[in-house]
C-alpha cells in the first residue's frame, strides 16, 4: 500500500510539473506547440504498447476513436491555454469540474446534490468573478472540463468495442497527426529548437510517459477507491506546481476555493463507487467472481487522458 501510495505522488507530481514546464515554452512556441509535442510523445509511448490493428478495425470501432481524438486535441489546446492566460492551480482545478459532472450526473440524493452545490461554491470562492477576471482563459478551462467529462463517457463506449487501451492509443495517434501542420509551421520558422523543445519534450515525458507506467503500476497496489480520491488532489498539486515553477501565488481565497472543489471531487467519487460495490457484493453470491472482479467501475488514470 505504502509503495502504491508514493506511485501516486510521482504521477500526480509528474503531471503537474510536466504542465509547469511546458509553461516555459509558451512564449516561444506557444500552447499549441507543447501540445502538438506532448501529443507525439504520447502517441510513441501507446501506440507501441497497445498495438491496434488498424486494418481490422470496422467504422463501429473507428468512429468512438475519430471522436476522442478530436476530445484529445480540443481538450489539450484549452487547458494549455487556460494555463497560460490564468494560472496552472486555477487552469486544472476547474478542469476537474468535468469528471465531477460525470459522478453526479443523473443522482438525486441529497449527499450528491450538496456535492454538486459545494463545488459551485468552491468554484466562486476561487474565481471570484469581477471586471479584472480573464473570462476568457476561464471559459477555456471549462471547455478542457466539458472536454474530459466527454472522454469519460465515450472512452466507456470505446473501451467495449476496442480492448484494453487501443481506443486512447489511436486516438492520441490521430490527435497527434492533426497537430503535425503546427509542428511543420514552428520548425520552418526555427522556433522548435533549443530549450522550447526541451520543455515541450519534457511535458510529454513528464505529464504522458511517466504517469501512464506509474498509473497501471499502482493500481496493482492500491485500491480503486483510493486511487480514484487521491486523483481529486491534482489541484492541490498544480497550485503547488505553479507557484514553485511558474512563481503564481496564489491568494487565500484561491487555496480555500482549491479545497472545497478537492473536498467535493474525492466525496463524489466515493459516494459514485458504493452503488458498484453494492453491485459487487450480490453477484459475488450469485457466481464464482470475487466481488472486486465482478463490480470494478471503469478507471481513468492520467495516462489514458492524453
Amino acid at each position: 500500500m505504502r509503495s502504491g501510495v508514493v506511485m501516486l505522488i510521482l504521477s500526480g507530481l509528474g503531471n503537474q510539473v510536466g504542465a509547469g514546464v511546458g509553461a516555459h515554452a509558451f512564449p516561444a512556441i506557444g500552447p499549441a506547440g507543447v501540445v502538438a509535442v506532448r501529443q507525439f510523445v504520447a502517441a510513441a509511448v501507446l501506440l507501441p504498447v497497445a498495438r491496434p490493428s488498424l486494418r481490422r478495425m470496422s467504422w463501429a470501432q473507428w468512429w468512438p476513436a475519430l471522436l476522442l481524438a478530436v476530445v484529445f486535441a480540443v481538450m489539450n489546446l484549452s487547458l494549455y491555454t487556460a494555463i497560460d492566460r490564468i494560472g496552472l492551480g486555477l487552469a486544472v482545478t476547474l478542469e476537474f469540474l468535468g469528471p465531477l459532472a460525470v459522478a453526479l450526473a443523473g443522482s438525486r440524493s441529497r449527499l450528491d446534490l450538496l456535492t454538486a452545490a459545494g463545488a459551485g461554491v468552491g468554484v466562486y470562492v476561487l474565481v471570484l468573478p469581477g471586471p479584472s477576471s480573464d473570462y476568457l482563459g476561464l471559459c477555456l478551462a471549462l471547455l478542457a472540463a466539458a472536454c474530459w467529462a466527454v472522454y469519460i463517457l465515450l472512452n466507456r463506449l470505446a473501451g467495449t468495442r476496442l480492448p484494453g487501451l487501443q481506443a486512447p492509443a489511436v486516438a492520441t495517434g490521430l490527435s497527434a497527426l492533426a497537430y503535425l501542420p503546427v509542428l511543420a509551421v514552428l520548425v520552418a520558422q526555427g522556433r522548435m529548437t533549443g530549450m522550447p523543445l526541451l520543455y515541450a519534450l519534457g511535458t510529454g515525458v513528464l505529464s504522458s510517459v511517466i504517469p501512464y507506467a506509474v498509473d497501471l503500476t499502482a493500481l496493482r497496489y492500491v485500491p480503486q477507491r483510493l486511487f480514484g480520491v487521491f486523483m481529486s488532489m491534482h489541484p492541490v498539486l498544480a497550485g503547488l506546481a505553479g507557484m514553485v515553477l511558474l512563481g503564481q501565488l496564489l491568494g487565500l481565497h484561491e487555496w480555500v476555493g482549491i479545497a472545497i472543489v478537492v473536498a467535493a471531487n474525492a466525496a463524489a467519487v466515493t459516494v459514485a463507487q458504493r452503488p458498484a460495490r453494492r453491485r459487487a457484493a450480490e453477484v459475488s453470491r450469485t457466481s464464482a467472481l470475487p466481488p472486486a472482479a465482478a463490480g470494478r467501475a471503469p478507471v481513468t488514470t492520467t495516462a489514458q487522458r492524453q
